[in-house]
């Protein structure tokens, strides 16, 4: 069921439920008090009466029947009977009215048991016994309230009235009121069914409401297409990942596996083999990176360990040099008084390591004078480290997209490469609480930073 019928439905059901409850109160209450009022009104005649019984007790019956007559208009169709203290009628209206439980009512009547009262026929009776001057008199009245079952009706044809009414007006306002708080569900819904996991193009969902709850459940939305946009672009450039990766180390193995079969020396061929299977180690890591990067998307927590971020670059510089040993990588580190503290930081050494291989070869590719200047600055209680080397340049609309999906600048005209390795760099970076940025300087320096958010 919608959620605008079920606001309608249980919000209409439960006032006009309550409406309904109140009203039959209402008429229950009247009711009752038309009863309670009209049988003291018949107590009030039959105390009236037995006094002018007395009065008149000496006159003839002629009086007494004028006096009858004078009293009979006073209620709509009723019979009074007035008894002695035996219980031997004494008086009895002239009104040709039958009560058929008259004896029945004597006889309960007694000194203790001086009111009774009951119903016959839709008319009230009651019997009481009163005294008047120390005398003791039974009496039975039965009659008709008319002008109070006349306004009774009148008051149920009014209250039936005003349910249809609250009736009417609580539907119209239940329509009005689901309608306005389940629109912005119904369009987030919609916005939500429309919504292509596959372009990355897509812009966040946005809802115009004033209920925190729904903004609440857009933002967390929102913030959960990105995660699994995210991880979707990620698995669909899974194969491109894995072949930008292990081209290189693939190739430079292939290789010198070939010049290894061509030699004739045992021992040169021994020694040979040991460094290309420390080279078939360092491509089993890459294998590892990319597994633990696929573990992350899929929410898995890395592994950390303390570790010596210097170290792990004087690592990948010696690796990269043995590829391209005319390379040269100069070391700074910033300020004199360097804390070497700084350098020892929580981390995944295996996916660190590829995050800098894949810096360092940036800066190799793309460099014009064979050299690199890495910076270690701990000038604050922060660690940077730059990568900079002199080359072309990114113009200002490249340096937008150069950590998207497949984005290769001007400069890469001439270079192998799918465009993802800085976007895997910077994945891995965000990971240990680091960003990695870039900016030129002097129209000729290409300079990648890393800060480093957790000391």
């Amino acid at each position: 069921m919608k959620i605008r019928n079920k606001i309608l439905i249980y919000f209409s059901s439960t006032v006009i439920l309550l409406s309904a409850v109140s009203l039959v109160i209402v008429f229950i209450l009247f009711s009752e008090h038309r009863e309670e009022e009209f049988q003291q009104q018949q107590y009030s005649k039959i105390k009236h009466t037995v006094g002018l019984i007395e009065e008149f007790e000496k006159i003839s019956e002629k009086v007494s029947e004028y006096l009858d007559k004078q009293d009979i208009h006073d209620f709509y169709d009723e019979k009074m009977l007035v008894y002695d203290n035996k219980k031997k009628l004494i008086f009895s209206s002239i009104d040709s009215l039958d009560i058929a439980k008259s004896q029945t009512i004597l006889n309960q009547l007694s000194v203790s048991t001086s009111w009774l009262e009951t119903k016959e026929d839709g008319y009230d009776l009651i019997g009481v016994y009163i005294e008047h001057n120390s005398k003791g008199y039974y009496a039975i009245s039965k009659a008709y309230d008319y002008f109070g079952y006349s306004k009774k009706d009148f008051l149920q044809k009014v209250l039936i009235g005003i349910f249809v009414a609250i009736v009417l007006i609580v539907i119209s306002i239940s329509f009005y009121l689901s309608n306005i708080i389940a629109k912005p569900l119904s369009d987030l819904t919609e916005k939500m069914e429309e919504y292509d996991l596959s372009n990355e193009k897509s812009q966040p969902l946005k809802l115009k409401t004033s209920t925190s709850e729904l903004k609440n459940l857009t933002e967390r939305f929102n913030e959960l297409l990105r995660r699994t946009n995210d991880a979707f672009m990620f698995q669909k450039h899974s194969i491109q990942h894995i072949s930008h990766e292990l081209k290189t180390p693939i190739a430079v193995l292939v290789s010198e596996l070939e010049k290894i079969r061509q030699q004739s020396d045992i021992a040169q061929i021994k020694t040979e083999l040991h460094a290309q299977t420390q080279r078939a180690k360092s491509l089993g890591n890459i294998i590892n990176v990319l597994l633990q990067i696929s573990k992350i998307e899929a929410g898995q927590k890395i592994t950390t360990a303390n570790i010596r971020i210097d170290e792990v670059m004087f690592d990948c510089i010696s690796e990269i040099n043995a590829l391209y040993p005319a390379f040269n990588f100069e070391i700074y580190f910033t300020p004199e008084n360097f804390n070497e503290s700084i350098l020892n930081i929580e981390a995944n050494e295996p996916l660190i390591r590829q995050a800098f291989i894949n810096l360092l070869m940036n800066a190799v590719h793309y460099s014009d004078h064979q050299k690199a200047i890495i910076t270690f600055d701990g000038s604050s209680e922060l660690l940077t480290i730059s990568i900079s080397n002199s080359g072309k340049i990114l113009s200002n609309d490249e340096q937008k997209f150069i950590f998207t999906y497949f984005f290769r600048g001007q400069n890469a005209q001439n270079q192998h490469g799918f465009g993802l390795g800085l976007v895997l760099a910077q994945r891995i970076f965000n990971m240990h609480h680091a960003v990695l940025k870039y900016r030129a300087e002097e129209d000729r320096n290409n300079i990648f930073s890393i800060e480093f958010l957790q000391p």
